[in-house]
């Protein structure tokens, strides 16, 4: 009589994200170090949407299940705030975690609005994910300085400098403001004016947003961050300012 076979069904294999899960988290790479405490869903803005929280995604990914992270939405919900490594007591990684996730969706299918603002931020020096020129992006500050000089008087020495060789500070600026809310430029000019900061933006490299990052795509990230580098260098500035 031949001998009955339970069958557990196939043992997943080591995934790509499992491998890069293992070299991140402390201790050799062990998800065991995980307490399932919950301290990370607790204080997740993102908790609860969609059903998921950072333990659920955390025990996915501890159990080898890509398919479902990389069809799930919930990795695009995280802001990557960094809330959950402050009160994880192991210190995971949960936002590398998230970024690695993002990578698994092919990048076409990654989300519109992320991708399209990325792709905008390629197509011009100042990194913009409004698609704004270098050329736009000075007239701007120059109409809106001119016109902020004579309507307050208090103001009238005001400077929004571009390019200014050897300033202290090099500040990028959302990319949105320039476009859409020129007004919102004013109120960090007064503040840097009264203060006496040494600062200046860059023609290239201003956008302080960076999609590319947000969309998991290393090559365009480093793209959109070198070029703010390159031009603070350039000019010579100590110090990056990020408003973002």
């Amino acid at each position: 009589m031949a001998e009955a076979v339970i069958k557990l069904g196939k043992k997943k294999p080591t995934t790509t994200f499992m491998d890069k899960v293992k070299e991140i988290l402390p201790e050799g790479g062990n998800l065991n170090a995980c307490l399932t405490c919950g301290a990370c869903a607790s204080g997740c803005p993102a908790t609860g949407l969609t059903d998921m929280d950072p333990r659920k995604f955390l025990r996915m990914a501890a159990l080898g299940m890509d398919e479902e992270i990389a069809a799930s939405d919930w990795p695009w919900m995280c802001t990557m705030c960094q809330r959950c490594i402050y009160v994880c007591p192991m210190k995971i990684d949960i936002p590398q975690l998230i970024f690695n996730a993002r990578a698994l969706r092919p990048r076409e299918e990654r989300p519109k609005g992320i991708l399209g603002s990325c792709d905008m931020a390629l197509k011009n020096d100042t990194t913009s994910a409004m698609g704004t020129t270098v050329e736009d992006f000075e007239f701007v500050v120059e109409d809106v300085l001119e016109e902020y000089r004579e309507a307050q008087p208090e103001f009238a020495d005001m400077e929004a400098p571009i390019d200014k060789q050897g300033a202290e500070f090099f500040l990028n600026q959302n990319s949105r403001e320039p476009v859409t809310e020129p007004d919102e430029l004013v109120p960090l000019w007064k503040i840097l004016h009264l203060a006496g900061v040494d600062w200046t933006y860059g023609s290239k490299g201003w956008a302080g947003e960076n999609y590319c990052m947000f969309l998991a795509d290393d090559d365009a990230w480093k793209h959109v961050t070198e070029m703010s580098v390159k031009q603070a260098n350039k000019l010579g500035c100590k110090t990056f300012l990020n408003t973002e």
